[in-house]
């Protein structure tokens, strides 16, 4: 806190000087004024170019319904975050693969990524800077409020992107056990890899729709002339997930030295149920320590004060009535 008022104190001195304070006001109104005009242009140039349109209807055409309702979003949105994607090829493939492991597979998904981060840096300050005359604020709090909106739209589309892969995560972990029972099940009855992974897309499409979406694309991978080990690859890293990828690994050894597909997915499904018991008996063991804290904190002075509110009571007015 200290260190706040050390920053903020050169700030309070140039707003005590009125001039000083409408000028500053007229730069922020100013800059603001400028930021969206250029955020603008940048929108009409991109709905404008003929050449843009067509390819985004034609990635609209090809997809599935799910990047035709995105495809508002991405016609304004998307001009305006091509021009802040990352020039490293590193860090854009970082963050497509991020993007991946969220379901976001769109082509434009990573141009939507930082449309919306730019929108929510701009927009947000901005009407809090024109809000601002109209409020009884100070200024110095009206721009400190307009920094941590601009800081909080900056980072809020990151929480989201690593909230949705840890989310996305859960459920393909969650929908993995039963996806290896019905895999041991269509293996043992004589299907190939492919086509049990495909039979199994298809039960798990009401259940587990994640895990169901992903192992679909892994059929239509090996539809498309892909590779077996490639496209179990490409599984792995997509998803990002321990399980599939100690699956994937364990395939791909089996594959490698000839062994029994059928009975490789039963042991895999083995110690995975062995895994899930040792986490939940882990989490059961955890629960005492973790009921620690809200019985001290919560319920134990609610008690305290119930058994000894009477008795303290009773003491004070004793000592009230003989006049100590």
């Amino acid at each position: 806190m200290e260190i706040l008022l050390v920053w903020l104190q050169p700030l309070n001195d140039w707003l005590e000087n009125p001039a000083a304070a409408q000028m500053g006001f007229a730069a922020l109104l100013g800059l603001a004024i400028f930021t969206l005009l250029i955020a603008l242009t940048m929108v009409v140039m991109g709905a404008s170019d003929p050449l843009r349109r067509r390819l985004r209807s034609l990635e609209v055409s090809g997809s599935d319904g799910t990047a035709s309702t995105e495809s508002g979003l991405h016609e304004w949105l998307g001009p305006m975050g091509e021009r802040l994607v990352p020039t490293k090829e590193e860090t854009r493939s970082r963050i497509a693969q991020e993007l991946r492991r969220a379901g976001k597979r769109s082509p434009g998904a990573i141009n939507l990524f930082f449309g919306v981060r730019l929108l929510l840096t701009v927009v947000p300050p901005l009407v809090m800077l024109l809000v601002l005359p109209f409020l009884r604020i100070p200024l110095n709090v009206g721009a400190l409020l307009i920094a941590c909106l601009a800081i909080a739209g900056y980072l809020l589309p990151r929480f989201w992107l690593e909230r949705a892969i840890k989310q996305r995560s859960k459920l393909l972990s969650r929908g993995l056990p039963d996806a290896l029972d019905l895999l041991v099940v269509c293996s043992e009855a004589g299907l190939g890899l492919g086509a049990a992974i495909q039979r199994v897309a298809r039960d798990l499409e009401i259940s587990h729709p994640e895990l169901a979406d992903e192992l679909h694309l892994y059929t239509l991978q090996m539809r498309a002339g892909m590779d077996n080990r490639t496209a179990l690859r490409d599984l792995e890293e997509r998803t990002g997930v321990d399980d599939i990828r100690g699956l994937v690994t364990t395939l791909l050894q089996s594959m490698r030295f000839g062994s029994s597909i059928a009975m490789t997915l039963r042991l895999f499904a083995v110690e995975l149920r062995d895994k899930r018991t040792q986490q939940a008996e882990e989490r059961a063991a955890k629960v005492s320590t973790k009921m620690l804290f809200p019985l001290i904190f919560c319920i134990l002075p609610s008690f305290m004060l119930v058994t000894l509110g009477p008795p303290i009571l009773g003491v004070i007015a004793a000592f009230s009535r003989n006049g100590l």
